[in-house]
Parts: C-alpha cells; structure tokens; sequence
C-alpha cells in the first residue's frame, strides 16, 4: 500500500519559480542569478524555511543559507546559557509538576515530579551534561 503526501508549495514560492523558470530557459545554463531574484527567495526562506525554498526553487541550500545568515534573518546559534533561579514561595505543596530542560545543543529532558521535596537538582543537572558530552 503506498501513501502519498500531497505537498503544496506556497503561492509566493510557486510566482519566484516561474519567475526563475522564465530565466533559466531564457538564459545560458549556469548565468549568474539577478540579486533580485536572491533577495526574493532570502525573504521566501526566512518564511517557509530554507530547505523548502532551495529543493523547490532548485537553489544552492548552502548559497541560499549563507545569504539568509548574512541578511539578519533566522539564525540557528544557540544562545549563551542563561541562568534561571527557581524561588519556591513558602508553604506550597505541589502534588505533580513538570520541569523541561534543553540544552544548547539540542538535547531534551523532561521532568515529571510527583512529590512534596524536590530532587537535588545540582546533581541531577550535572549529570545529565555529563551524558551529554
């Protein structure tokens, strides 16, 4: 049994591939495109993603991403960690609460506490960076 995926391509991807079409049969393979053309798709992938916008469009990924980095739009660093202190106010009693985690590279993990006294925390964090380098 074969599934299909019906993939839609957004109405603004599919104008800028006409309009690339038009210029790669009007023009000699491997012409320099127009920057406007560039400008265009760097707005259209900090939109729909890069991926999407580079396999439809038929663009150089790394060209288009290099451009997007470059333009201020959405980049991938990860963030300078942060420190976050957790003040419990007096007299609480938490039956069930849940606490996420992740990591500057990505990692993931969620917490699920069902008592009154909370986990030592200093251990459980360091040992969780430890597995992950």
């Amino acid at each position: 049994m074969t599934h299909q995926r019906s993939q839609q391509v957004p109405e603004a991807i599919a104008q800028l591939q006409q309009q690339l079409d038009q210029f790669r049969s009007t023009n000699a393979p491997r012409r320099k495109l127009p920057e406007s053309v560039w400008d265009s798709a760097v707005g259209l992938a900090s939109q729909y993603g890069i991926w999407q916008t580079a396999k439809t469009l038929r663009l150089d990924y790394m060209g288009l991403k290099k451009r997007l980095l470059g333009s201020g739009g959405p980049q991938r660093k990860a963030a300078q960690p942060a420190f976050v202190e957790l003040v419990q106010p007096q007299q609480v009693e938490l039956e069930e609460y849940m606490i996420e985690l992740e990591s500057s590279q990505g990692a993931k993990m969620r917490i699920r506490w069902k008592a009154s006294a909370a986990p030592d925390w200093t251990s459980l964090l360091r040992a969780w960076r430890e597995v992950e380098r």
